[in-house]
């Protein structure tokens, strides 16, 4: 029972970092895209 909500908390923490990581490269695609938009 114990090494099931480890198990969850690791994959929540897991899911939180990947989150993350596609939040920070959604908003590098769009600053890219504002620059290249006014070139």
């Amino acid at each position: 029972m114990a090494s099931d909500a480890l198990r969850l908390r690791a994959l929540e923490e897991e899911s939180g970092k990947l989150k993350k990581l596609l939040a920070e490269a959604m908003l590098d695609n769009a600053i890219l895209k504002g620059v290249a938009a006014k070139e």
